[in-house]
């Protein structure tokens, strides 16, 4: 068995290689650029353990898990293009560095790059791989869609959030479980059960994202903090205060929501106080274990030596931790 460390080790001189350079350059910096930061290569770490689950050769799989990553970044590019972000993993965002035109094309170009790396999987597995991954792709631009339609939303739910959140996040998180098990020869059932477990991993990883971004620390977790609060962002903290928030606390966030001139950091004092009487910190935390515990039920029906599984019990509680 692989250590999670050496696995990120080998991960790492892959990218070091940059095979994914081409020519012009400044095509390919941006996703250099967004690639050598590293961040916490959740996804292409994942894949290569789900293989090492079943298998020990992972040159069968680590081309086309460093593509998930590639393609995670594109989403990202992406992403904080619609976001308007400034700060990404403590850095400028490529958009903020380049400019909104560099970070579209580096995204469209990221995404091809991905694509040439899954192709790099071997018969029998590779047109069920495509089929997993096209879905999964096509997953995340819907999730994309609803993030942008709850903008414009006063009256979203808890499920509707959850569902968001599966698609535009936890998807990934489980395809890169179930490509490495898929591709070491894993049984159905169980690399259906490890994408269960990925979707509840990555369920627990967004909630806890919208977390950070109010109680978390700069300077660990990367990004501003209060930015969700700032453009009311539909995150599960907003969705349960509107629940659990009464009378003048409930009139009070509204008014916060309405409001076009303000001071950014009374906004978010003010909201963020609206949260802690409204008890959301604790209705946060509880949702997170719940999905901890879907996670580990998840990972039983794994039938692998308990002994292979115990890093996936370190991600597990990992994630629940995390502060970054």
């Amino acid at each position: 068995m692989y250590t999670i460390q050496e696995l990120r080790d080998c991960i790492k001189a892959e990218l070091d290689r940059q095979a994914y350079m081409e020519e012009p350059y400044s095509l390919f910096e941006p996703i250099k650029y967004m690639m050598e930061d590293g961040g916490k290569r959740l996804r292409p770490v994942l894949a290569l353990m789900a293989y090492n689950l079943y298998g020990d050769d992972l040159s069968k799989v680590l081309k086309s898990a460093i593509g998930i990553e590639i393609f995670h970044n594109y989403t990202l590019l992406h992403d904080d293009v619609m976001d308007n972000a400034e700060l990404r993993r403590g850095r400028l965002t490529v958009q903020k560095k380049w400019n909104n035109n560099v970070a579209i094309l580096s995204g469209d170009a990221a995404a091809i790059t991905a694509y040439k790396y899954i192709e790099t999987v071997e018969d029998p597995y590779l047109r069920q791989v495509i089929n997993y991954f096209n879905t999964m792709a096509m997953d995340i631009c819907k999730g994309q869609q609803y993030d942008m339609e709850f903008e414009t939303q006063d009256d979203v739910t808890e499920e509707e959030y959850i569902h968001m959140i599966y698609l535009k996040t936890a998807v990934l998180i489980g395809g890169s479980i179930r490509h490495g098990a898929l591709i070491a020869g894993a049984p159905k059932h169980e690399h259906d059960a490890l994408y269960d477990f990925g979707c509840h991993l990555g369920l627990m990883f967004q909630l806890q994202d919208d977390y950070l971004d109010v109680y978390g620390d700069t300077a660990e977790f990367g990004k501003k903090i209060g930015g969700d609060i700032l453009c009311n962002k539909k995150t599960y903290l907003l969705i349960k205060a509107q629940e659990l928030a009464s009378g003048e606390d409930k009139a009070l966030l509204h008014d916060w929501m309405q409001r076009k001139d303000y001071d950014p950091a009374e906004k978010i004092r003010a909201v963020t106080e609206i949260y802690n009487c409204a008890g959301v910190p604790e209705a946060v935390q509880e949702k997170i274990e719940y999905y901890v515990e879907k996670s580990r039920a998840a990972l039983d029906k794994v039938e692998v030596p308990e002994e292979r599984k115990v890093y996936f019990r370190e991600i597990i509680d990992a994630i629940g931790d995390r502060k970054k």
